[in-house]
């Protein structure tokens, strides 16, 4: 089944076309080591589940898109900005979510062997990891072409 390949490598080939964008990650992301600051802005795939269906496989996906958060020296002076470029960090990944979304929705599932049935949601989040990040957790499902034969 090369399905699972091609939706995780789609999404790594369009997150790699964006410029707001460092690296790409696969896999749990508390095996990621969030503390270097190199690796920033990131993309991390994964995949949280797997239903199979009759003709077809369901799976259950969720892109991180965070970066660092730059705090500023200057002393506080807007309630509504903060001290630091959170609300920037947030527009950023959210327009590189929107576009991630827009490409994996032009998928068809006997064209592309993937398609995305439905909408994604998008979760910010600003104190989820240990470091300052923000960003956007997007979670979809990703319907992939069930490629196995079958013996009666």
């Amino acid at each position: 089944m090369k399905s699972f390949y091609k939706v995780i490598d789609s999404i790594k080939t369009v997150v790699n076309t964006e410029p707001f964008n460092n690296n790409v990650s696969f896999g749990d992301i508390a095996d990621i080591d969030l503390s270097k600051q190199t690796i920033f802005p990131l993309a991390h795939i994964m995949v949280n589940n797997a239903t199979i269906n009759e003709n077809y496989v369901s799976m259950n996906v969720t892109l991180f898109l965070m970066d660092l958060v730059d705090v500023s020296k200057e002393p506080d002076t807007s309630l509504f900005l903060g001290n630091d470029n959170t609300q920037d960090v947030l527009n950023t990944q959210l327009a590189l979510a929107t576009r991630v979304m827009r490409v994996l929705q032009k998928g068809d599932l006997y064209r592309t062997d993937f398609q995305l049935p439905n909408a994604g949601s998008c979760e910010p989040f600003t104190e989820r990891f240990d470091n300052a990040l923000a960003g956007w957790a997007v979670t979809f499902d990703v319907d992939v072409k069930d490629e196995m034969t079958y013996c009666e």
